[in-house]
């Protein structure tokens, strides 16, 4: 018996066929994520979405090529972000990436509404309770930007991307699975948070229905086929499902965005995020940890040369990681929050010299960084009782160096997870489906 798995990530849309009787991800697919619009102002990253969907559909069709006899379609995809539907579920508005940075700009309002969202929920006790839950690409700031900007149409439904694009193939918003609805909910009712809505002036909107289970929302056509589609999931949850996270582990998951979680089964506030998890449990994370997203301006800067004169580099980090092994040391210090994050928002080198300022040592030491970070950060989950850290996600794998970094700050054993950890935990949900 076969499923099938799509992850609407960041970087790419990634799917494969998933064999339920081996319990095996199959050679994945993939067509890149749609670039940003071109032209709006530095800091803003919105998406067609209808260019979403066509490349959904692209990688869909690839895997019903493979499998025809498959009838169960499960997506994970990118938390936080927001596109706006009316109740048929047609797009209000483009997709404004959890990447967005408009929330921290200045305004006429005197503070960037980051900040001033943070005080009125920290002075009201709400952000605690939304598990500590704001970031700058947050559904809940960038609705709270369009109300105050007067573009919130009447009773629109705000949506995450991997939700819409169900939405669009069922005809109808679906139901938000709890693993989506970060920092919109009370975590010590399980219930949407209104208060903190009203709190920041958004009264007008349609909230979708609460899913806290894996059901079939719909059926989705395509090709001639009917499929049964059950949902969408936060990304994350699904890679730390993925990579079989136990409570009584710590999870280091590196890629493009990063974060450092722990399963427990209760919910308790502390200097953390909280949200939900499968099984009923809460993820206690720390998140938008400098990563992927924060090298990649390193290579970006690394390769503009070639760029402009029109060569693209095959693998650049295939060269990177070459050149960072014949290093064996460095006394150059890097700083990647070039993004803000739990880390500041102002990146750094420093201690430049003429005999350190090369390829190898610039990401050795920001592989240190990172390490030293993953270190800092774990300090804030306390008890500090983890038997045990699983490591996931594709940037460690790309990053041997890294990855032996790592294992020289902690010391309890490592578990490494097999690869293609979102898609994994699809499977796992497919196979409790069927059981």
């Amino acid at each position: 018996m076969r499923a099938l798995g799509i992850d609407i990530g960041s970087s790419s849309i990634k799917g494969a066929v998933l064999d339920l009787s081996s319990l095996t991800v199959m050679t994945p697919v993939a067509r890149p994520f749609p670039s940003p619009i071109e032209g709006l102002r530095a800091g803003w990253v919105e998406i067609d979405p209808i260019a979403v969907i066509h490349a959904v559909d692209e990688v869909l069709s690839s895997l019903l090529d493979q499998a025809p006899d498959a009838t169960w379609l499960g997506l994970s995809g990118q938390m936080g972000g927001l596109i706006l539907l009316d109740d048929q579920a047609r797009p209000l508005t483009n997709y404004i990436s959890w990447q967005d940075q408009r929330s921290i700009e200045p305004s006429g309002h005197g503070a960037p509404l980051l900040d001033r969202i943070r005080d009125r929920w920290t002075d009201a006790g709400i952000l605690r309770e939304l598990g500590n839950e704001l970031q700058p690409g947050s559904t809940t700031t960038l609705v709270a930007w369009h109300c105050e900007q007067n573009q919130l149409p009447k009773r629109s439904v705000p949506s995450n991307i991997a939700d819409f694009v169900v939405a669009h193939h069922t005809g109808r918003p679906i139901p938000m699975h709890s693993t989506h609805a970060i920092g919109m909910l009370d975590l010590s009712h399980g219930e949407w948070h209104r208060g903190a809505l009203e709190q920041i002036g958004v009264r007008d909107l349609t909230l979708p229905e609460l899913s806290n289970s894996e059901n079939s929302v719909g059926e989705w056509k395509h090709g001639g086929k009917t499929l049964r589609v059950f949902g969408s999931y936060g990304d994350q949850q699904c890679a730390l499902r993925g990579a079989g996270l136990q409570q009584g582990e710590l999870s280091l998951n590196i890629s493009t965005g990063s974060q450092v979680s722990r399963r427990i089964a209760d919910f308790h506030p502390g200097p953390h995020q909280s949200r939900k998890y499968f099984f009923g449990d809460i993820l206690d994370t720390v998140t938008h940890v400098p990563a992927g997203r924060s090298l990649n301006v390193f290579v970006d800067l690394l390769t503009e040369i070639a760029r402009a004169q029109g060569n693209e580099l095959e693998n650049p980090w295939d060269t990177v990681n070459s050149l960072v092994e014949a290093v064996d040391d460095t006394d150059l210090t890097v700083d990647l929050a070039f993004f803000r994050s739990p880390l500041g928002d102002r990146g750094r080198i420093e201690n430049i010299s003429t005999g350190n300022l090369s390829v190898g040592s610039l990401f050795l030491a920001a592989f240190r960084a990172m390490a030293d970070n993953y270190e800092r950060i774990s300090q804030r989950f306390l008890p500090m009782d983890w038997t045990g850290i699983v490591l996931s996600g594709g940037l460690t794998q790309k990053a041997p160096r890294l990855r032996s970094l790592l294992k020289d700050r902690f010391a309890v054993p490592f578990r490494e997870s097999a690869g293609e950890e979102t898609l994994a935990g699809l499977l796992d949900i497919a196979r409790h489906e069927f059981r």
